[in-house]
């Protein structure tokens, strides 16, 4: 290589990555309102002034989510329940706290609490698990609890490492399980009498 081209690539990597260099501020000191001037393509949540960047979803999980995103779509546009939306959504769990659910409902009556920046709880949530030995543990565990304490009536786990469903209602502080649902099976909603998504649809989306 040239000391040419050398000092050119240099020179070009004195200009920092701002968009990336953002996320290390100081863990802890981080206000809601400098969590929701964040201005990336890239999902990151929110709790007690520390961000947190989630991992790039795989292709089989977007696939399985797009179809989600579709077949509720589907439900709540026909029978005017309600508006669904996907993944980037922030949604306010609790004063310094933020999710981004991988699929995400409102009723009809709460519209008023879906903003323009983020959305005050939900009345639906989905995640899909992802691989990593921490994105199973905040979707399996974490957001388990943080969903309830925020009064979300049904928590939709997707997941394709262990090929299920599971769908949690709640019951008064906490959830318990309405169905774990395996291919073969419908999985059924309790808030949205009627919804049903085939599991191995679901699992094989493409």
């Amino acid at each position: 290589m040239s000391t040419v081209h050398t000092a050119q690539l240099r020179a070009k990597r004195v200009e920092p990555t701002w968009e990336v260099a953002e996320f290390f501020t100081a863990e802890g000191v981080w206000s809601e309102e400098e969590y929701l001037a964040l201005d990336t393509n890239r999902r990151v949540e929110f709790t007690d002034g520390c961000v947190e960047v989630l991992t790039v979803p795989t292709i089989i999980h977007q696939r399985i989510g797009a179809y989600l995103y579709r077949m509720l779509f589907a439900f709540v546009s026909q029978y005017n329940l309600g508006e669904v939306l996907y993944a980037g959504v922030r949604t306010r769990l609790r004063p310094g706290m933020f999710r981004e659910p991988d699929i995400v409902f409102k009723l009809a009556q709460h519209a008023a609490r879906a903003g323009e920046d983020y959305w005050e709880g939900a009345d639906l949530v989905m995640e899909i698990v992802s691989a990593g030995a921490e994105d199973r543990e905040r979707d399996l565990q974490r957001k388990r609890m943080e969903y309830a304490a925020a009064g979300i009536p049904e928590y939709w786990i997707i997941d394709p490492k262990l090929a299920r469903i599971t769908v949690l209602r709640l019951e008064g502080d906490h959830y318990v399980a309405h169905g774990e649902f395996k291919p073969g099976e419908q999985a059924s909603s309790v808030l949205l009498k009627g919804f049903t998504v085939d599991v191995a649809a679901a699992l094989s989306a493409k």
